[in-house]
């Protein structure tokens, strides 16, 4: 049996093509890293002090804001603080699937948004600045890394469907109530960018479902 089992994984390999192999064997590499403490360890710290960044950054924007709103003003410090969560359940060999769901979707959805705003401000007004180009870069890692770690999510539908209604409803929050972050010109495109983020939110949906929920999906442990 297990002769067999070594040959049929032998006749396998020798029928990948060199990018076959090179591709299945850094997913291994990968993935074994990701779930490594001393890795996990690092993201935690990184997030944990962007979260801390990012609701100072707000601060202004939150004094003049009544506290119903509160949760749904700073955008992307909400999407690092789900993940902080994440990390430290994935630290204690935990999976909080709501936490999961929220973070995927928040910083997908806001790492794309704020690359996209920031490019719609270099094309419009020029050069952005170090910081400007700096939270373009941050915010990027921050959609890699919601995806990244999307096999070791163990996300249910309703976990699911509680993040699409927080997400959809933030969008509400921001375009109906007028509790968009003021940043930069955002304020001459608003019904544009509003539209924009809509309508990624429902690709966001759509690439957490696909990467969480679909069958024959890819899961490790931690």
């Amino acid at each position: 049996m297990k002769e067999s089992l070594l040959y049929n994984r032998v006749e396998f390999e020798e029928r990948m093509t060199l990018f076959e192999r090179c591709w299945t064997y850094s997913l291994v590499y990968l993935y074994a890293m990701l779930r490594q403490r001393s890795v996990l360890l690092f993201l935690l710290v990184v997030n944990i002090l962007g979260t801390i960044y990012g609701f100072i950054w707000y601060g202004n924007q939150l004094k003049e804001t009544s506290p119903i709103f509160w949760p749904f003003v700073p955008d992307s410090p909400m999407a690092s603080l789900f993940f902080v969560f994440v990390l430290f359940a994935f630290l204690i060999k935990r999976n909080w699937g709501l936490i999961e769901a929220l973070a995927i979707v928040t910083l997908i959805k806001y790492g794309i948004w704020a690359v996209v705003v920031n490019a719609i401000m270099i094309y419009v007004k020029g050069p952005i600045g170090v910081m400007g180009y700096m939270l373009m870069l941050s915010h990027f890692a921050m959609a890699v890394q919601g995806l990244l770690y999307a096999p070791f999510y163990r996300i249910k539908k309703w976990h699911f469907a509680v993040a699409a209604i927080w997400t959809l409803h933030n969008d509400a929050i921001d375009y109906l109530f007028w509790q968009m972050p003021r940043y930069g010109i955002m304020h001459l495109f608003v019904e544009e960018i509003g539209y924009f983020t809509f309508w990624l939110s429902i690709a966001t949906l759509c690439i957490t479902y696909y990467s969480c929920l679909r069958e024959n999906r890819k899961q490790f442990s931690l």
